[in-house]
């Protein structure tokens, strides 16, 4: 689900930029007369995007800006798709600005894009139109921006709610009022990327039932240590399950994790595990910065045994 950032006031030292969010959508529509800013998509090293046109693409008529931050851009079988990778150093929040021209001569004639730079929520296929969408189309993302709008409500009355319930292990209590929360140590079982610019320690998965009041939930605690040079804060993660469904996941940690030391990182979202199939891959992303924790094999309490656990203690 995504949300909406409000900007903090400039401090004396300016800031770096902040690391984009990626948008849910894969559809860019191409206006016959454009308005606005060029629709922005992310992308990830050397991982490649592909951009699928409806109409054919004039031969040689891409534009590149600047030069030399991509590995590779190449147009497909008769100009209807363009495929780019960006280098290994592309860094989060960089852009470039890619141009193509339509072979046709129709309106519009070309289409202008943003690249921007994510170390893992690059996308891996965007369809591009030139035509008006049809009326059911339309239709249909109106009904999931009404949906998303009370979605957005339903949650924005249940966290206030929340902040009047109590904290710390009386909190953990208090969620026990309708349905236990089960966990498990999936420390030993999980399967760790070379790459990690981390190293977990331990790790804990929890999973919570519907309720009658609380919609079903995952989380998963690691403690990481932090070998590198730099400070690392947690900007997201994503899990995906055996069949490439994802699920985006928040993460929440005290502070910043200092270069030579531990540090807890929780992230979760509300939706029962039972829904996905597991194992699946956990992957995490820092705040500002290209470095990354992919851990794959994690696991979630099974419903069953819950209901076992649930039977036990009463």
């Amino acid at each position: 689900m995504r949300g909406c950032l409000s900007a903090g006031a400039a401090q004396a030292a300016e800031p770096p930029p902040p690391v984009p969010l990626c948008a849910a959508t894969s559809r860019i529509d191409v206006a016959a007369d454009p308005t606005g800013q060029a629709p922005e998509v992310c992308v990830s090293p050397n991982e490649t995007t592909t951009f699928a046109f409806d109409s054919r693409l004039a031969a040689g008529a891409v534009e590149v800006q600047p030069e030399g931050r991509l590995a590779d851009w190449t147009p497909g079988k008769e100009g209807l798709t363009l495929h780019v990778i960006p280098k290994g150093d592309f860094l989060p929040g960089e852009r470039v600005k890619v141009t193509v021209r339509f072979a046709d001569g129709a309106a519009p004639a070309g289409a202008t894009f943003w690249l921007v730079g994510h170390a893992a929520r690059g996308a891996r296929r965007v369809e591009v139109f030139r035509k008006p969408r049809p009326a059911d189309v339309l239709q249909k993302e109106k009904d999931e921006a009404q949906a998303e709008a009370r979605q957005c409500q339903e949650d924005k009355t249940r966290l206030l709610a929340e902040r009047k319930e109590p904290g710390g292990l009386m909190g953990a209590a208090w969620l026990e009022r309708e349905e236990a929360v089960d966990s498990r140590d999936i420390g030993r079982e999980l399967k760790h990327d070379p790459a990690n610019a981390l190293r977990t320690e331990a790790a804990r998965s929890y999973s919570q039932r519907k309720g009658k009041a609380r919609p079903g939930s995952m989380a998963v605690r690691l403690r990481l240590a932090n070998p590198g040079a730099e400070p690392w804060t947690a900007a997201g993660a994503v899990l995906k399950d055996a069949t490439g469904a994802e699920v985006e996941l928040s993460a929440w940690q005290e502070s910043a994790i200092a270069p030579g030391a531990t540090g807890f990182v929780v992230v979760g979202a509300e939706r029962e595990p039972g829904q996905l199939a597991c194992p699946c891959t956990l992957k995490l992303w820092e705040a500002q910065g290209p470095r990354t924790v992919t851990l794959g094999n994690v696991t979630f309490p099974a419903e069953e045994q819950a209901g076992k656990q649930g039977a036990a203690r009463e």
